[in-house]
Parts: C-alpha cells; structure tokens; sequence
C-alpha cells in the first residue's frame, strides 16, 4: 500500500502526540516504494493477494477496537467533568484532545520532522541512527503493547488471582510547595503484561522479526485510535485535509519520503511477506503500510462512533459508513498502485472517502449541521469549567 503510523501509548500533550504521529506517518507513507523495490523479487498472485488482505485486515483492527476504546475513554473523562472518579488512574491514560490549531500544525510538524530526519540520514551512519531509534521504539512499543492488552488480561485472570496495587511516586520539594513529578499506580496484572511485552521488545531487538514488528505496529495504532481525540469534525476535516496536501506533497514531489522509508528501521508500519506460502515465517520480500494512513483516519471514524453515540439513536451509521469508507479508500490505493506500478499516498484515497461518505449520509440524514455542531471539550476547557465552577459555589 502507500503508507501509515502513534504513536507512543500515551503523550503528556495533545502537540506533543501530534508531533509523534506526524513523524510516523510521514517516514511510512511511502512503505509500498519499498516493497516494489525489492531485488528480482515476483510475487505470485496467491501471494500478493494473502499479503494484501491481511493488510487490509490488520489495518481494520485497531480502528475498529480502538474506536470502540475511545468511547469508554471519553465516558471516563465525562464522570471526571461531572465531579465524579474519572475511571483514570493514570494521567498517561487519559485522552488527548486535538483542537482545529494543533490540526493545522500537524502537516508543519511532520514536514519538518521528515526533513530532519532525511537529513539526519544523509549526515550521520545510518547504522547509529536506527540503533538508537530502536531503543527508543523498543521502549515505546513494550509501554503501548502492555497499555493494549491491559482490558484483555483483566478478563482473562481469574478472580482468585492475587492482585496487589503499587504506586510508583517522585515528588518535589516540602510542605505546600510540594510537586508530583510521575505519580503512577499499577497492579500485578500490569506487572504480567510489562513482562509479556518486554519479552516481545526483546525478541523485536534481537531479530526485527515481522511478527514482532506487527505487533507493537499493532499496539502503536490502537493506542493512537484510542487516545487522540478531535475535538470537533470540523477539526478533523483540517487535519485529514492537510495530510492530504502533505502526503500528495512529499511523495510525489520529492525522493525525501522515499529515502526515509527505505532507511528508517522502526515498528511504524505494518507488514506481510509476499512469499509467505514459499518460504513460510522466515520470509523476507514485504508487502508493509504504514501506520499513519491507520492512525489518521482512524482517529476521524473514532470521533464519528462518539458523535453517532451522542446522538443516542442505538444506531452507528456514521461510523460504519466511515469504517466501509476506510475499506474503500485502501482497496482503491491497493488498486490504482498495481495499476500504474507506482507507490502511492494512501491518504490522497482515503481522505475523501472516510470524509466525503459520511458527509453524504448526514446529508441525506439532514443531519449535517448537527454533526458539525458537535464538540468535545479539551482537559483545559474542562479544567476551565470546573474553576468557574468552584467560583460559583465559593460565590453562593
């Protein structure tokens, strides 16, 4: 396919995990370049048809669970709105809320962020640079993969496990000018998960296998799904619609993206092996995408599932016209690029697929203005409210 990418499993801000984001899809959206590059390699049909559906049906999984998961997170920030536990024992857990200028920001930040990076590798050993960014990613990956298997675990223990809580806390300073630096609880099913995944970083370090590298891929693109909130569609319309204009930008108007894809060796895109059917798991010819064109729009059809929730109608259309969308947009890449033998940015697809099919049913719907209408409110703006509403009381 074209390309793809989350995101740490959480970020401190909602810029600072624009920045990530931006970055991972910017040195993937050319992943298919890649593997079209391979030397003398011709996949048979068989093969490229199983490496492309499970693509496709990879891609499908972390929007579709991390879209149902960003519900569940949104629901705990609302408790937390109304003065109630907001669910969150963690600050690393609670979602980050895109506003319409982080989203104008977003194609600034990756730009630059791709460019420092062609830089980098044209200056510095690239053996040295990806030594480095795989520490770094081995880091982000075990974090993000235990933060995704977190629900399934608490299912899967019985109720006789002994579960013990910890709290892992750094303060500064003494009496009232004291300061929480990492205030961080935790549990032995947490510990469980740190372990499994630590021992799939340490797999992923050792031998880059492409299992273990699609399943942090897996984890970085659930997470972003799940904890990166538009706060409005219209927000989302800014973001999709300048990623549009990046990705057409720096694939086809540059080698920049092509020569960071080739030399940037990281879990940030997802991938098949063509000759999985001759040469089973030791494969090495890949069909990959990267995980921006997952996360991108993914974060689009998320916020479309909470608006179809708002409306409280026990229907999801706009998500599930969103999602077929999704569907479309990259099997018309997939197309088009076996078509004209010519990698291509998914997201020149799939923008105005995942934009323009739910805009036609809320035209349809009348429900247009309404779904422009709606908005989710920042950690700021409700920190805001619940000042304004200690005024108040203190006032009374």
């Amino acid at each position: 396919m074209s390309e793809a990418e989350p995101v740490p499993a959480s970020a401190p801000e909602a810029a600072a995990a624009a920045a990530v984001l931006d970055a991972l899809n910017a040195t993937d959206s050319n992943g298919t370049e890649a593997l079209n590059a391979t030397a003398k390699f011709v996949a048979t049909p068989e093969g490229t048809a199983l490496a492309y559906g499970s693509l496709v049906f990879m891609a499908l999984l972390p929007i579709f669970f991390g879209a149902l998961r960003s519900v569940t997170c949104s629901k705990s920030k609302e408790l937390g709105e109304n003065d109630y536990d907001s669910g969150f024992r963690n600050a690393a857990d609670m979602p980050e809320t895109i506003t319409s200028r982080d989203a104008a920001r977003f194609p600034i930040i990756a730009s630059c962020t791709l460019f420092g990076l062609y830089l980098f590798f044209k200056v510095f050993s690239q053996e040295y640079i990806n030594l480095l960014l795989s520490v770094y990613f081995f880091v982000l990956g075990v974090l993000a993969l235990s933060h995704t298997m977190s629900p399934l675990m608490a299912r899967i223990f019985p109720a006789s496990f002994p579960n013990k809580q910890y709290q892992l806390l750094f303060t500064q300073g003494t009496g009232e000018s004291k300061e929480e630096i990492v205030n961080y609880e935790f549990d032995t099913k947490n510990l469980v998960c740190l372990l499994i995944s630590s021992v799939v970083g340490v797999w992923y370090l050792l031998k880059k296998h492409w299992i273990a590298n699609n399943l942090f891929g897996l984890a970085f693109a659930l997470n972003g799904v799940e904890l990166l909130h538009l706060n409005n569609v219209s927000t989302g319309c800014i973001l999709l619609g300048g990623l549009f204009v990046y990705d057409v930008f720096w694939v086809f108007g540059t080698n920049v993206m092509v020569t960071v894809a080739k030399s940037f060796e990281a879990p940030i895109k997802l991938v098949f092996p063509q000759d999985l059917l001759e040469k089973g798991l030791e494969a090495r010819n890949f069909a990959m995408l990267g995980l921006g064109d997952i996360v991108i729009p993914g974060i689009f059809i998320a916020l479309l599932l909470r608006f179809d929730v708002s409306l409280k109608k026990n229907s999801r259309t706009y998500f599930y016209s969103s999602f077929l969308a999704y569907i479309f947009g990259l099997g018309l890449t997939i197309f088009v690029m076996h078509t004209f033998k010519h990698a291509q940015p998914a997201l020149l697809y799939l923008v105005p697929a995942c934009v323009g099919f739910p805009v036609l049913v809320a035209l349809v719907k009348g429900e247009l203005i309404e779904m422009f209408r709606y908005e989710e409110s920042s950690p700021e703006e409700l920190a805001a409210k619940e000042a304004s509403s200690e005024l108040e009381k203190k006032d009374q």
